[in-house]
């Protein structure tokens, strides 16, 4: 019996839409200092961001190795030119599936990170770990990018306020 404490269920659904709309977010700016939102909308046709979305399917015995290749990621990708929104393992639910999150500004600037990836000494061992120990066993990329507007949108008064 729990006491005092509600138990919550929560679904990769709930997880997927709450990290995506994390990257949506960084995606339109959330959390960016009014400059650089003013920038990027004046340029708005020129600036587009996207989120690659990297959806791991991992073995749970070696979730420490997991997290450990995730923290390496941390130190590369941003030394490599993509902006880290970050690494997300299970906590509740299904005990085999991770995310990462990596905005560009362009698919071509995507293109671009991915050869410096190639050229980057840790980048590559990194890659050499996961392919030795196994430990994801399927990835799949996807590319997203965020709606305007409709992150954060405080509710609208209905008029009878």
């Amino acid at each position: 019996m729990m006491s005092g404490r509600t138990a919550v269920h929560i679904t990769h659904r709930t997880v997927l839409g709450a990290v995506c709309a994390l990257a949506a977010g960084r995606a339109i700016g959330v959390g960016q200092n009014k400059e650089k939102r003013e920038k990027e909308k004046r340029g708005k046709e020129e600036w587009m961001t996207i989120t690659c979305f990297i959806r791991y399917q991992i073995d749970p015995f070696q979730r420490d190795a997991f997290q450990q290749y995730a923290e390496n990621w941390g130190r590369i990708i941003p030394r490599c030119g993509g902006d880290l929104v970050g690494y997300f393992l299970p906590a509740e639910g299904a005990n085999d599936i991770a995310w990462g999150l990596i905005s560009f500004p362009t698919l071509a600037a995507y293109e671009a990170y991915r050869t410096r990836l190639r050229s980057d000494g840790e980048a590559m061992e990194n890659f050499r770990t996961a392919q030795r120990l196994r430990f994801i066993l399927r990835e799949e990329r996807t590319f997203v990018e965020g709606v305007e507007g409709t992150l954060h949108r405080p509710p609208e008064k209905d008029g009878s306020q």
